[in-house]
């Protein structure tokens, strides 16, 4: 039988459902001390940086059909990629909590039942989508999609013309900051894009869809979220949707926007704990991450996701960056080995980089300086050990 493969269309829509995100909007409203024009800028320049990463990181899994943590292996060796397959594992499960806790206390500043309930309704919701499948969901997720983007426009309008564009000051972040935190948030897909690029049918397009899609909604997020705090004075996005006399349109967008978004966090956990073993079920997997970051959500304060933002950028960035220049560059499969100690050590320096560079205070932020650096000192250091090791 004809393996099933996720058309151009379907990876468009599932990167869609992706960017609409409460966490993202909630992110956006952290740029208004810069106004509106400038934090604009900050919001497009961190997302091209971001999105052309996450295009290299998707292509690599679509080229070879290899999920995300599976193509670690072929820049760390057979066992040196489950150290970030655990890593990914844990900061997936951080994710669907981190999520399910924002969609819960938002929907709750609308509804307020108890925010455990909500926790608990967008945990079935999710877990309906991981049961469906990615394969599935097809007309489920055209459905959902479409509603959120009718819905979506509706609280951008809703928002965005409230009053005129004004400066609240510039307390609190610089430029190269806000770059930074524009670039946070995909740079946070560049570990799971694989899991669903693998699953194209035609890779390269798929996954251009997918980098542009993601990084064009993603803005419209962020634009929301600065905008509600610059034209309504709230960061709180319950009160925005009230403000923005949003009721049960405002519920949709919250409780549809989590599901479409945390759905990708919890399957991707599950596709990348098969890479620990083949004995686990990545469906299975994905409903305990989602039920574990349900508990968490309900009993965990989980507010500020910056710090966690910035963990996952120095952890992957360089990762990402050894893989695109052994991929792309030095075209080297390190898979037959257990660990590629070269690698392991080479990430380590980049992701010491990476913390380092965040005292430093760059107009492009720091994830571009770090990801260059690594792929230099990657190609420089292979090429030194292939000169040295070549007969003479």
């Amino acid at each position: 039988m004809e393996e099933k493969r996720t058309s151009v269309f379907e990876n468009g829509l599932i990167w869609f459902g992706a960017a609409v995100s409460i966490a993202e909007i909630l992110t956006g409203t952290y740029f208004a001390p810069l106004g509106f024009a400038e934090g604009l800028l900050s919001i497009l320049t961190g997302h091209i940086i971001g999105c052309t990463m996450l295009f290299f990181a998707g292509l690599i899994g679509g080229k070879v059909r290899k999920s995300a943590m599976e193509t670690a292996k072929m820049s760390f060796g057979s066992k040196g990629a489950l150290f970030f397959s655990v890593l990914n594992i844990i900061q997936l499960v951080g994710w669907t909590a981190i999520m399910i806790y924002d969609g819960a206390l938002a929907v709750n500043g609308i509804f307020d039942i108890e925010n455990w309930i909500w926790c608990v309704v967008i945990g079935a919701f999710i877990i309906l989508w991981i049961m469906i499948g990615i394969k599935n969901l097809g007309k489920v997720n055209t459905v959902a999609i479409t509603a959120l983007f009718i819905l979506t426009i509706i609280l951008s309008f809703a928002i965005l013309g409230k009053g005129t564009v004004q400066n609240i000051g510039r307390k609190g972040m610089t430029f190269g900051a806000a770059v930074e935190l524009s670039v946070a948030m995909p740079l946070s897909w560049l570990p799971l894009i694989s899991d669903y690029t693998r699953e194209a049918k035609k890779p390269v397009k798929a996954t251009a869809v997918s980098a542009i899609t993601y990084g064009i909604v993603s803005c419209w997020m962020y634009v929301i979220g600065m905008g509600a705090a610059i034209f309504t004075g709230k960061s709180d996005i319950a009160q925005i949707m009230v403000k923005a006399g949003l009721g049960i349109a405002g519920l949709l967008i919250i409780v549809f926007s989590t599901v479409t978004t945390t759905f990708l966090d919890a399957y991707s956990a599950g596709v990348s704990s098969e890479s620990l073993s083949s004995k686990l079920s990545g469906k299975w997997v994905a409903v305990a991450v989602t039920v574990i970051g349900t508990v968490g959500a309900i009993f965990l304060p989980l507010t500020d996701i910056t710090d966690f933002l910035y963990f996952i950028g120095s952890v992957f960035a360089p990762m990402i960056a050894i893989q695109i220049a052994d991929f792309f560059i030095l075209k080297q499969n390190k898979e037959t080995s257990p660990f590629n100690v070269q690698n392991l050590i080479i990430w380590l320096i980049g992701f010491g980089l990476y913390r380092f560079l965040m005292r430093v205070d760059i107009v492009v932020g720091n994830t571009l300086p770090d990801m260059l650096i690594t792929i230099v000192i990657c190609v420089a250091v292979s090429k030194i050990r292939s000169g040295l090791d070549s007969p003479r």
